[in-house]
């Protein structure tokens, strides 16, 4: 708390549209561990950054909402890209801190210190105290995310995750970025929110084939989700950074996992579930490799930020 204090002293310093808004959460590992034993997790105090758009903030006002979750290496310089436009054009943003509340900086090449189902929870936790700020319409909030937080906007959207959380809000739209698909999606009924992914033909980290598979699958009982795979774009492919390989990070090419009535994913040649530390990495070790690349491609950044203040525009603005 007394962290949430100082960045709160500091960021008043320079502006009076920005709140550092903290909220109860906990750390549940997995999805199974939400469904079935949600109550019995270690609490977790987190935060994240409430920001109003600077040039039309109204006292007595209500904003629409993004909130807005990192990646495996946390936030960047495009992150913060993405949430000063949606200011531009009216819509208030939230950076959501499920990293540095835990006193991570990143889970590049682990995936275990900060998982999707906490950082999922700590959507939820998020959505309904922000709706009930007096500046903010809570039913007009949105997720997007990148990369890991993209696999949190896509799978906060799951039915069942919803109905064992209890949020008294739901989100209004979903706008996953580069998101690892790699479930197949055959007991995740979604909700009827609009999702859109967004990912690149050349992904090696998290790769398109799997989100093409997952929303052809989805698309057989559900019309609200929708797919943009960018040519020669890699993961990243909206940052400004060149195209580099990243020795330590994880390749989910050859991956793809079920998953069990109660939420646990299953390694993929024992349906074993991978609920613990020690079994995810013994279930990753059967088809991750190590090595991706990820860099930024000029011509899908800027379609990828016109798609999302479209996107943004349409479900919360119009």
């Amino acid at each position: 708390m007394i962290k949430n204090i100082v960045l709160y002293i500091l960021l008043t310093a320079f502006s009076f549209n920005q709140e550092i808004i903290s909220f109860n959460s906990s750390n549940p590992f997995s999805f199974k561990h939400i469904i079935t034993d949600l109550d019995n997790q270690e609490p977790q105090e987190v935060y994240g950054i409430l920001t109003f758009p600077d040039s039309e903030f109204e006292k007595d006002k209500e904003y629409p909402l993004v909130i807005g979750v990192a990646g495996s290496n946390g936030w960047g310089k495009h992150h913060y890209e993405y949430l000063e436009m949606y200011r531009e054009i009216g819509i208030a943003t939230f950076e959501l801190k499920s990293f540095s509340s835990r006193d991570i900086s990143s889970t590049v090449g682990t995936q275990i210190d900060v998982t999707m189902a906490m950082m999922i929870l700590d959507s939820y936790r998020a959505l309904d105290v922000l709706a009930k700020h007096e500046n903010i319409n809570g039913s007009k909030v949105a997720i997007t995310g990148w990369s890991l937080g993209g696999g949190v906007t896509l799978i906060a959207a799951w039915e069942k995750l919803i109905n064992a959380i209890n949020p008294e809000n739901k989100f209004a739209a979903h706008l996953p970025i580069y998101p690892p698909c790699m479930i197949n999606p055959d007991n995740i009924e979604l909700n009827d929110s609009p999702i859109h992914i967004q990912i690149g033909e050349i992904d090696d980290w998290t790769p398109a084939s799997a989100c093409e598979n997952f929303v052809n699958e989805t698309k057989k009982y559900k019309n609200n989700i929708g797919l943009t795979i960018y040519e020669n774009s890699h993961h990243g492919f909206d940052t400004e950074e060149d195209i580099v390989y990243i020795d330590h990070a994880y390749s989910f090419i050859d991956c793809m996992f079920d998953i069990s009535d109660d939420g646990a994913i299953l390694m993929n040649y024992l349906n074993i579930p991978m609920t613990s530390p020690l079994l995810q990495k013994i279930g990753f070790s059967f088809c991750v490799k190590r090595g991706t690349h990820a860099g930024g491609n000029h011509l899908t950044r800027h379609k990828a930020f016109d798609f999302s203040k479209a996107f943004m525009s349409k479900h919360l603005l119009d």
